[in-house]
Order: structure tokens, then C-alpha cells, then sequence
């Protein structure tokens, strides 16, 4: 009896540490374009967290003052990357793009589009768009730019892998 006992106890405290260790495991903050690139190329995944209220913002191409206090967040299962000049393009930029059916109290069911990209200058540029599910119509066209978020500078995108 006391042999069970035991291993009963023994077991218990190995849930509970092992639950412990899950628990205050913190995410890492990826602080530039350069740490970005080579932890999702291992097959790690990564976790994006959108501080709207931080990032220049454009409303149908024309900027506006205000932007919303808004969060948002994302993981970046798929993703591709572009190294400078292989499309045309000046420098490499990682993009990836998500789509949720939602119900908007103005627009009613729209899909809401999020397309990210990310430069190797660490700049972000974020499309937010709300399209019609049935006509692709879009309702609401928003672009968002910041940086990445590194945490001593004022970049609103912040990319996170686990501990």
C-alpha cells in the first residue's frame, strides 16, 4: 500500500512540475527582420501581435489621424519569402496573409483579410481589408505601416517564438 502510495505521489509531483514548466514558459521576443527569417526557416512557429495604434494608417489611399486602440494577433503557419530582386522586388520581404469569417456590426458577415509583409529593413506593412463572401466586394480597404516592434523602439508589429 505505502509502495503505491509513493509512486502515486511521485507521479503527481511529475504532472505538476511538468504543468508548471508549460505554464510560465515565456514567449521570445524576435526583435528584427534578421532573427525573423532564420527562426521560421527551422520550422518554428511564430506568433505575430498587432499594436494598431502605433502604425501610420491609410484609409482607402489616404491617410488618416485616427487609428483605432485595436490589437490584433496571428500566427504565421504558412509563409512565403522573397529574396531581393526575385520578383522585382529591392529587398527580401516575408509575407503571409489570413482570412476569418467575421460579423461586423456595420457591414454584417464579411471576410476580414490580413495580408502582412515584412522587409528586411524591419519595416511591416499590414493590408486589412472586409470583402463581401459572396462577390469578393471589398467593403473596407486599410493599410497599416510600423516596424518591427524590438522593445525600446516605437514599432508596432511584434513577433514572438516560444521559449
Amino acid at each position: 500500500m505505502r509502495r503505491i502510495q509513493r509512486i502515486t505521489s511521485a507521479v503527481a509531483a511529475v504532472l505538476a512540475l511538468t504543468a508548471l514548466a508549460a505554464t510560465a514558459a515565456e514567449p521570445v521576443l524576435i526583435r528584427n527582420f534578421n532573427e525573423l527569417l532564420p527562426v521560421l526557416k527551422s520550422g518554428v512557429r511564430v506568433r505575430a501581435v498587432f499594436h494598431y495604434k502605433t502604425m501610420a494608417l491609410t484609409v482607402e489611399g489616404k491617410p488618416e489621424e485616427n487609428v483605432p486602440d485595436a490589437v490584433g494577433g496571428m500566427g504565421l503557419d504558412t509563409y512565403e519569402y522573397f529574396a531581393a530582386g526575385s520578383v522585382g522586388n529591392k529587398e527580401g520581404f516575408l509575407s503571409f496573409s489570413q482570412t476569418q469569417l467575421i460579423r461586423h456590426p456595420r457591414h454584417g458577415y464579411v471576410l476580414n483579410y490580413i495580408k502582412v509583409s515584412v522587409y528586411e529593413s524591419n519595416a511591416v506593412k499590414i493590408l486589412a481589408q472586409y470583402l463581401d463572401p459572396k462577390t469578393y466586394e471589398v467593403k473596407m480597404d486599410e493599410t497599416f505601416i510600423t516596424t518591427m516592434g524590438d522593445g525600446r523602439n516605437s514599432g508596432g508589429a511584434f513577433f514572438y517564438r516560444p521559449e
